[in-house]
Order: C-alpha cells, then structure tokens, then sequence
C-alpha cells in the first residue's frame, strides 16, 4: 500500500505578501492624508485676543510638531515591519524584548513630555494662578442651568452680599441679591460679558447648581464653574470683537443651548456700557 504524498501549494511554501502589502499602502495613505490636512491649516482656530492665548498656541505647535514626527515615524515602521516580517509560510519565530531599548525609550518619553509642560507653563498658569493687577476690572460669573449671569460692583467698587434663599430669576434677582445691603443696590446684572480691550479683567467664576464651564475660543480659557467655589481667572483681551462663551461640561438636558457672548469694546464704550446699565438696573 503506498503511502499518501503530502503536498503543499505554491502559496502556503512562501507565504502571502497581499495582505502586508495591503496594510503598509493604508499606513501610508494615513500618514499622507494627516500631513496634507495639517499642513493645509483647514481646521485652524480662530486668533487668539490675548497674549496667553498666543502662548498657548505656541505651545500648541511645539507639541504638534513632535507629536506629530513620532506619529509619521512610528506608521513608517510599521509599515516596514509589516512588509519585512510578513507571511512567508515558515513557522513565527519568538523573539524576547529589549530592557535597554525599554528604559531608554520610557526615559526619552518623560524627558520629552515634561519638558514640553515646563516650556508651557505660562500658558496655562498665568490666567489661573497670577494675580490680577490692582487696577483689574472684576467681574463675577455666575452660572446655572442653562445660563451665564454677569455682575459688576457699579460705581462703589464693592459687590452686594448674596443670599441663596432669595435666588429667584422670575422675579429678577437671579443671584439672589440681598436689598437690604447697600453695598448691592448699585451693582450691575446682565446676560453678556463687556470688557475693556487692553485693560486686565478677572472673572470671579462660580456655579448655583452643578459644575459647568466658562470657555471663550479666542481667549484660549477653559475654566469649570464648582459649585461651593469661586475660581478667579484673568485675561487682558487686545482686540475688539464679539466672541461666544459656550459651557463645555454636560451639564444636563439643555446643556446645548448654554451660551452667551463676550464683548471686548473700547474703553470709552465700556465706560458708556457701565453708566447706561446703572441707570437701568
């Protein structure tokens, strides 16, 4: 009795290379679409109005720019080791790794990434920890579902004392504004933020129900409004415009419809803006 023949094909001897070939042409692909989108600028932001803002943006490339290297070299080599290491019919080989290569590239990545949060520190510090110049225009931003609420201190300089219990937005004292404290009778409540272009401004941020967020695209701010804290931030806008404010924590229902808008006017028209508001609050 003879004994069966094994055979094998041409294609299980050595292998496929169409789906290795197939995987480095998508890498590729990735990797060239990336770069056009990114060197075209289709999506960039809007300019930023304050110095920080142009710090962070700064920052903001310096980071791409590395990012964005070890992402091209990274799909290049994987690539390569798709078509270098592919299917060749032959049983896988196991390979143990590198403890050098391994601390040398985790310390790379620390070095590398600590040293681009200390090059942006000033980004993201000085409108949140420096303190505001004493000559600074102090607002108070008071958030609740699903809105912004603005004060000003008025002519006195001194904001009203606040009284939870006589929060009442359907009777027009959406702060709860205590009129028995003469300290208040003067302050000014609106639903936009005015500021002054070129002049410090530090917003005193906080929240009457859950945390929400007070975020201006062109300021390059982001800061949560938490309820029980009033968090100050400051910022020094240089160009005149109207910009939205919009809350980007989901912060309920009607979390999409939480917007309102900052504009930065003149100084002449912000003093105007003050003077007409008093007289009609």
């Amino acid at each position: 009795m003879l004994a069966p023949v094994m055979t094998h094909s041409r294609n299980s001897v050595r292998g496929s290379a169409g789906p290795a070939v197939l995987l480095a042409l998508l890498l590729l692909i990735l990797v060239g679409v990336t770069v056009v989108l990114f060197a075209s600028h289709a999506y960039s932001p809007p300019s930023p109005i304050t110095a920080e803002g142009r710090l962070t943006d700064q920052q903001y490339g310096r980071t791409l720019w590395v990012a964005g290297v070890i992402f091209i070299l990274a799909q290049l080599a994987l690539a390569y080791a798709a078509l270098r290491f592919r299917d060749r019919g032959r049983p896988a080989r196991f390979i143990r790794g590198n403890n050098a290569l391994e601390v040398v590239w985790t310390l790379a990545t620390v070095v590398l990434f600590v040293g681009l949060s200390v090059m942006g520190r000033r980004a993201w510090a000085d409108a949140r920890l420096g303190a505001a110049p004493a000559d600074a225009v102090q607002i108070e931003v008071t958030t609740t579902q699903f809105v912004y609420t603005f004060r000003y201190p008025g002519p006195d300089g001194k904001f009203g004392r606040l009284d939870p219990n006589l929060v009442s937005a359907s009777t027009g004292n959406p702060l709860g504004l205590d009129p028995n404290d003469a300290a208040g009778k003067d302050d000014i409540v609106v639903p936009v933020l005015t500021v002054p272009a070129n002049r410090p401004v530090e917003l005193l941020i906080r929240s009457q129900d859950v945390v929400h967020n007070f975020f201006v695209r062109e300021l390059r701010l982001q800061q949560d409004a938490v309820p029980g804290m009033v968090i100050p931030v400051n910022f020094t806008a240089d160009r005149v415009g109207r910009y939205e404010i919009v809350c980007t924590q989901l912060c309920g229902q009607g979390h999409n419809t939480m917007r309102s808008f900052l504009n930065v006017v003149p100084e002449p028209e912000y003093e105007s803006f003050l003077k007409q508001q008093a007289v009609g609050q």
